[in-house]
């Protein structure tokens, strides 16, 4: 069986996920075999595994940093947020409803079983196991029956970094006062403090390690600095929501109450002179090059709420002057005449769609989940310059759609003139589509795009180099290691 290693956080977006992604490349670049590990994830950026079950997008991420296939072992189990009091519940890759908050708080004991197996069978695979918790191990209303912080570090005897965030301020209340709430069988399991993000000389935080190390009882591994690589984020906090910056392209994407897989625009970051906007109120569209509606987790409420914000008429006018306008998944059915939801399968009933397709979708009770690859249909309009371009991705969607406006791929999606969408996440990572769109955009403007081809796996292996190299020169990597192999 592998050894352990568990990063938990004191509190959503301390940098959980990306400590364990750069140990996991670390591990890797050392000739281990590794592979992370996650009990129970909630987010609404997923990805479909190879054989076709869904995970969390981080523990995907994570795979890659380790140089591994992601598995469905590798995140047993995944929450979807459906509303602001309820979750579609995933166990092994496969949806199994939806659950009320307090519904699953009260069944979760049920997962042990999937989530111990999972973990097993994970370890008799690897070396070592980079397992990450969830939120705070400390909410005190909700650490009975726990399964996915101090809980799952039990189940897998692994001992426990515990990281705080410092750009967000109050460090030491943060990681003191984790420490201070713990139960100490727990607080036996921390080996060690992480302090992350932190801007400026790092030399004027030795008196901030010294008071930890004095009043926490644990040793401090590293102060890590902030990092300036490009790694994809799952969790709703993400900074690149908040990104309202133009290029010279002005990309805008509509930030959806409900918006998954929001990583699917992470490449147009990488085209010199695109920058791409989350927009959230129809006074902010402006007038872009051009817009996209991404993927949501509620169809139904995010049309109403698209209606009901403004930015539905906001759109369509952009479109009358020849914006270009990209759906995906969700905002794809969104461009559609109706949605429908007989069985309730996102919260049932209907709502008219934007009608800037002739499409229609009705959800059923099986989700679609499939790894797909393809290639444009030839085209005119807009998106004319992608006929022929190659693709591959991947689709996880409720509903099922009819179309009546001519094919955008040769395994489905549709256009009308500057309009398009289809069910297709991770489209745009394919170099043909991204660099072609980026041609056309600067075109139309007049201007003559002179930088490069986007290889999007080069990149994100250049990132996850980066993301190593900044962890490992700030933590003690000696006794990292020893904390591995002591175990608890």
């Amino acid at each position: 069986m592998a050894k352990a290693i568990m990063i938990q956080g004191t509190m959503s977006n301390a940098g959980k996920s990306f400590i364990a992604a750069a140990l996991c490349r670390i591990f890797r670049q050392d000739g281990y075999s590794c592979a992370p590990f996650k009990s129970q994830n909630m987010a609404l950026n997923s990805y479909i595994t190879s054989d076709g079950c869904e995970i969390g997008r981080a523990q995907a991420m994570q795979a890659e940093a380790a140089g591994i296939e992601p598995s469905v072992l590798m995140n047993p189990v995944l929450l979807k947020p459906t509303t602001d009091v309820g979750s579609q519940v995933i166990v092994r890759g496969r949806a199994v409803g939806n659950m009320t908050a307090s519904e699953y708080f009260r069944r979760k004991t049920e997962l042990v079983p999937f989530i111990k197996a999972a973990y097993e069978e994970l370890s008799s695979q690897h070396d070592i196991i980079v397992i990450e918790g969830a939120g705070s191990p400390v909410e005190l209303n909700l650490k009975s029956d726990d399964i996915v912080n101090m809980g799952m570090a039990k189940l897998a005897k692994a001992p426990v970094l515990l990281v705080g965030d410092i750009d967000r301020g109050g460090v030491f209340a943060q990681l003191l006062g984790t420490l201070g709430l713990l139960e100490r069988d727990e607080l036996s399991m921390v080996k060690g403090l992480v302090v992350n993000r932190f801007r400026g000389d790092i030399t004027l935080f030795d008196d901030g390690r010294r008071i930890l190390e004095e009043r926490g009882g644990k040793p401090v591994l590293g102060v890590v600095p902030y990092l300036h690589c490009d790694i994809e984020d799952e969790d709703s906090l993400s900074r690149k929501l908040s990104a309202d910056e133009k290029g010279i392209i002005d990309i805008a994407v509509i930030r959806l109450p409900r918006i998954s897989n929001f990583t699917d625009m992470d490449v147009f970051a990488q085209y010199d002179g695109v920058g791409v906007r989350y927009v959230s109120r129809y006074t902010d569209l402006g007038e872009p090059d051009m817009i996209i509606i991404p993927g949501t987790k509620s169809t139904l409420a995010d049309m109403r709420w698209l209606r009901e914000s403004g930015l539905e008429a906001a759109v369509k006018r952009q479109v009358s002057r020849g914006v270009p306008l990209f759906g995906i998944c969700g905002g794809y059915q969104m461009l559609g005449e109706t949605v429908s939801d007989p069985l309730c399968s996102e919260g049932g009933g209907s709502a008219d769609g934007m009608g800037l397709l002739k499409c229609t979708t009705v959800f059923g009770a099986e989700k679609k989940q499939v790894r797909t690859s393809g290639r444009f249909c030839g085209n005119d309009g807009f998106f004319g310059c992608l006929s022929g371009a190659e693709f591959s991705g991947y689709e996880i969607h409720m509903g099922s759609t009819e179309s009546r406006s001519p094919q955008l791929l040769d395994c489905g999606g549709a256009y009308e003139g500057n309009v398009c969408g289809c069910y297709i996440h991770g489209i745009f990572d394919s170099a043909q589509v991204s660099e072609r769109l980026v041609r056309q955009l600067f075109s139309a403007k007049g201007i003559e795009y002179r930088g490069g081809t986007a290889d999007r796996q080069a990149y994100k292996e250049a990132q996850f180099d980066l993301l190593a190299e900044g962890v490992r020169r700030s933590i003690d990597t000696g006794l990292l290691y020893r904390i591995i192999e002591e175990g608890i």
